[in-house]
């Protein structure tokens, strides 16, 4: 059976799809963009800023879950630009302990929603 997550603290779906799925004890996560929760808006003022965002966005996910990131058992992160990578890396592993940081895959892809620089997703476990 599969528990539908949701919170306020992250932002709404923009499409036919849930913030995150429980299965069991397996959290899924949809892919998260830049959109401030508060105010419903993007935020892309540089790659760092909106990395951060993001991965806030994903916080709020997991702590509706109960959970946080050392739950995370595996990212996708998905670019716009292969070259924002070492900006996007910096900020995402201020999220993780080295020693139990997640499986990852960073993918360039031509456009994401609302064009913006990157989304990510995870998949975690109580």
């Amino acid at each position: 059976m599969k528990t539908i997550i949701k919170t306020n603290k992250a932002p709404a779906p923009i499409g036919p799809y849930n913030q995150a799925i429980l299965v069991g004890n397996t959290l899924y996560t949809s892919g998260q963009i830049a959109i401030n929760p508060k105010t419903s808006e993007l935020e892309l003022d540089s790659i760092e800023h909106e990395t951060a965002l993001v991965m806030n966005n994903l916080k709020a996910v997991l702590e509706a879950a109960n959970m946080t990131f050392e739950n995370v058992i595996k990212s996708s992160i998905f670019v716009s630009d292969m070259h924002n990578f070492s900006k996007v890396n910096t900020v995402y592993g201020t999220f993780f302990n080295d020693e139990n940081a997640p499986a990852r895959e960073t993918v360039e892809v031509a456009n994401l929603p609302k064009f913006v620089n990157v989304e990510i997703s995870m998949i975690a476990i109580k």
